[in-house]
């Protein structure tokens, strides 16, 4: 078994393919891949240049959601995390994607991509679109996922599968950003998210994502100056 994933370890879509591997127990290489100016060689494994795209042996895939699937198609030996039967997989699927399709543009694009990425890079952040996501665009969604939640540990099937996974990979983003859920408002979706921090899943690759958004905060800090 020879895995790569390509990709850069900040990436929440990068985020959960990892820690679908290693919830999995599967070896695999990470290569860096930074997004927006991928190097032309990735565009034959991704002709759109986003990040991740994988390879095993022979087989190239690109987009989180089809790598995971495939991952749990292709080793079925290994723990599933798309559910036992197709009320679960469809359930898993829909919050996988609610994660990724309206999670994403407002954890990650929003709040992390203004307040980390875009000073490192030299340019402003646009606060007003931060406190746009925090105060009036995220609450809902994060409405909508205590609901789901309930009182269980996960959210389909009372075991870990790819939709704990997704959000939280997408919570971490917001967090790398300063931001933390309120537990007084959603106290059953910030204690999962905290369980899902704890796995040795989450606790083998955070040290180094925590340092990669250090320096990255520095290299703002000097921009501006």
């Amino acid at each position: 078994m020879s895995l790569t994933v390509f990709g850069a370890p900040l990436s929440p879509f990068v985020r959960k393919v990892r820690l679908c591997l290693l919830e999995k127990g599967m070896e695999y290489q990470l290569e860096m891949v930074m997004p927006f100016t991928p190097p032309d060689w990735y565009l034959q494994l991704n002709p759109l240049g986003r990040i991740p795209a994988f390879k095993d042996a022979d087989v190239t895939l690109a987009d989180s959601s089809v790598i995971c699937q495939y991952l749990d198609e292709a080793y079925p030996d290994r723990l599933p995390l798309y559910g036992d039967n197709a009320p679960q997989r469809g359930q898993v699927r829909w919050l996988e994607k609610y994660a990724d399709y309206e999670l994403a543009p407002l954890t990650t694009f929003g709040i992390f991509r203004n307040r980390i990425l875009k000073p490192s890079a030299g340019h402003p952040c646009n606060e007003e679109s931060v406190q746009a996501a925090l105060n009036e665009k995220l609450p809902p969604h994060l409405d909508y996922l205590e609901r789901q939640l309930g009182q269980q540990d996960y959210f389909v099937g009372d075991r870990l599968t790819m939709a704990d996974i997704a959000i939280a990979s997408q919570l971490l983003n917001m967090e790398h950003g300063g931001e933390r859920l309120d537990p007084a408002r959603w106290p059953a979706l910030a204690a999962h998210y905290e369980r899902m921090k704890a796995r040795e899943s989450f606790a083998s690759i955070l040290p180094g994502e925590q340092r990669m958004n250090a320096k990255l905060v520095e290299m703002g800090k000097a921009a501006s100056h």
